[in-house]
C-alpha cells in the first residue's frame, strides 16, 4: 500500500527552499551539484538530480553543514525517484543528525518509506520513534493504523484510538472523527458490540452526520430486548435523521402511525413521501395514493372527535387515554394542548407502560419547540426501560442538542 508521505513536503521546503543559499555557503564541489540537483528536481528530473547528488555525497571530508544538506537532498531526490532504498538510507542518516520536532517528522517519513516497501516490522518501529519525537500527526496515525491493521492487531488499534478518544475528551476537546471511527471498526472487529454502539453513540454527539445516524440506528433493532413495538418510534428518528427514504419504508411508518391511532402523523408521512418521489410514482402508485385516501380521512374523523375523546379520557380511572390523546394533539400541531393532558395521564397513573407515557411527554415537549427544549431534553434523558424506550429517548435528546 503506498502512504501519503507528510514529512515528504517538508523535506522538499528544507531542500529546495534553502537549496541556493546553503549552496552557496559550501563548498564548490559539494555546493554546485547540489544546486544542480535542486533544479532538476523542480524541472521533474529526479533520477537526474539523485546522480547529482551522489556527485556530492562522494566529496570527502565534508562539513556537518555538508553532510547535512547532502542527506536532506538525497531523501527528496530519492523518494521522487522511487529509490526507497536510497530513501530511507539518507533518511536514517538524516535522523541522527536532526533533533525536536524535525526528528519526529523525519521518523515518519521513515516509516512511511518502509511502509512503502512492505517491511512493515521497520515501518512500525519508525511510527514508535516518531511518536517518541512528539509526532501525533493524523497521517502518522492513519500509518499506524493500516500497519495495525495489517497485522490484524485490532486489539492495538482500539487501545490506541480509545486513548486518543479519552484524551481528547479529558482535555475537553471534541474527539477526532477518524479516531472514532477507528475505534468502532476496531471494536467491530473484536467482537465488543456494547463497545462499538457507545462509541457510535460518542460519534454521533460529536460529529452528528446522516450516515451515521443510519449505522446506529440500523443496528438498534438487533439490540437484546429491543420491542418491535418500538418500530414506529425508531422511524420517527430515521425521518428526522434522514435516513428513512425508501418507499417501503413510507408505506410502513404511515400504515405503523394510522394503526397506532395517530392520523394526523400518517397524513404527514405519506404527504412527505409524495413530495419526496418516493410515493406516487412506479407500479405501486395506485396503493400510495389509496394510502393517502385513508390518511386523510382518517385524519378528518380523529380531527372531528379529538375533543369528545379527550373530556372521555380525563373522567377514566387511569391515565392510558390521556397519554395517547395527548400525544395524538402534539402530531396534530396542537401539543401545547396535548402536553398538560400527558402529564396529567402520567399523574393518575395506573399505565400500562409507563416509560412509554415519558417518552411520549419528551417527544411532545420536543414537538412544541424551542421555548420546552431543555424541558424535553431533561425528560427524554431519564426515560427508563429495558426494551427500548431509554435508547430512544436517549437518542432524542442527543438529536435534540445537535440541533442548535
Amino acid at each position: 500500500m503506498t502512504m501519503k508521505l507528510s514529512a515528504l513536503a517538508a523535506v522538499l521546503v528544507l531542500g529546495l527552499a534553502t537549496g541556493s543559499a546553503q549552496a552557496q555557503a559550501m563548498r564548490p564541489e559539494v555546493g554546485k551539484p547540489l544546486q544542480a540537483a535542486s533544479d532538476l528536481l523542480k524541472a521533474g528530473k529526479s533520477k537526474e538530480a539523485l546522480a547529482k547528488v551522489r556527485e556530492a555525497e562522494a566529496v570527502g571530508n565534508k562539513t556537518a553543514a555538508e553532510a547535512l544538506m547532502v542527506d536532506r537532498m538525497k531523501a527528496a531526490t530519492a523518494q521522487r525517484a522511487g529509490d526507497t532504498g536510497a530513501a530511507a538510507q539518507a533518511l536514517e542518516s538524516l535522523y541522527g543528525k536532526v533533533s525536536g520536532a524535525e526528528q519526529g517528522q523525519v521518523a515518519e517519513q521513515l516509516a512511511s518509506t518502509y511502509a512503502n516497501a512492505r517491511d512493515n516490522t521497520k515501518a512500525a518501529q519508525w511510527v514508535q520513534k516518531a511518536q517518541a519525537a512528539g509526532n501525533n500527526s493524523a497521517t502518522l496515525k492513519q500509518l499506524q493504523a493500516y500497519l495495525q491493521g495489517s497485522s490484524g492487531d485490532y486489539a492495538a488499534i482500539a487501545k490506541e484510538a480509545a486513548a486518543a478518544v479519552a484524551a481528547a475528551e479529558q482535555a475537553g476537546r471534541r474527539p477526532d472523527e477518524a479516531d472514532m471511527l477507528r475505534l468502532a471498526d476496531a471494536q467491530a472487529r473484536t467482537n465488543n458490540p456494547a463497545g462499538q454502539a457507545a462509541t457510535l453513540e460518542k460519534l454521533l454527539f460529536n460529529h452528528p452526520k446522516k450516515d451515521y445516524w443510519a449505522a446506529y440506528l440500523g443496528r438498534l433493532p438487533r439490540k437484546a430486548g429491543f420491542s418491535s413495538r418500538l418500530n414506529l418510534d425508531l422511524m420517527r428518528l430515521r425521518l428526522a435523521t434522514g435516513s428513512l427514504e425508501r418507499t417501503e419504508d413510507f408505506m410502513e411508518m404511515s400504515q405503523l402511525a394510522l394503526q397506532a391511532g395517530l392520523p394526523a402523523e400518517g397524513k404527514a408521512i405519506v404527504d412527505k413521501g409524495f413530495a419526496s418521489g418516493a410515493l406516487g410514482t412506479g407500479a405501486e402508485a395506485e396503493r400510495h395514493k389509496r394510502l393517502r385516501d385513508l390518511a386523510n380521512k382518517q385524519e378528518a374523523e380523529a380531527k372531528a372527535s379529538i375533543d369528545q375523546r379527550a373530556a372521555a379520557a380525563v373522567a377514566a380511572k387511569d391515565g392510558n387515554d390521556l397519554v395517547q390523546i395527548g400525544y395524538a394533539y402534539a402530531t396534530m400541531g396542537l401539543a401545547d394542548k396535548g402536553i398538560p393532558l400527558i402529564e396529567q395521564g402520567i399523574a393518575k397513573g395506573s399505565l400500562k407502560r409507563p416509560d412509554d407515557a415519558q417518552l411520549r411527554l419528551g417527544m411532545a415537549l420536543l414537538q412544541s419547540g424551542a421555548k420546552n427544549k431543555a424541558k424535553a431534553v431533561q425528560v427524554l434523558r431519564a426515560v427508563k426501560g429495558a426494551e427500548g424506550t431509554a435508547d430512544i429517548g436517549r437518542l432524542w435528546a442527543l438529536f435534540a442538542n445537535t440541533q442548535g
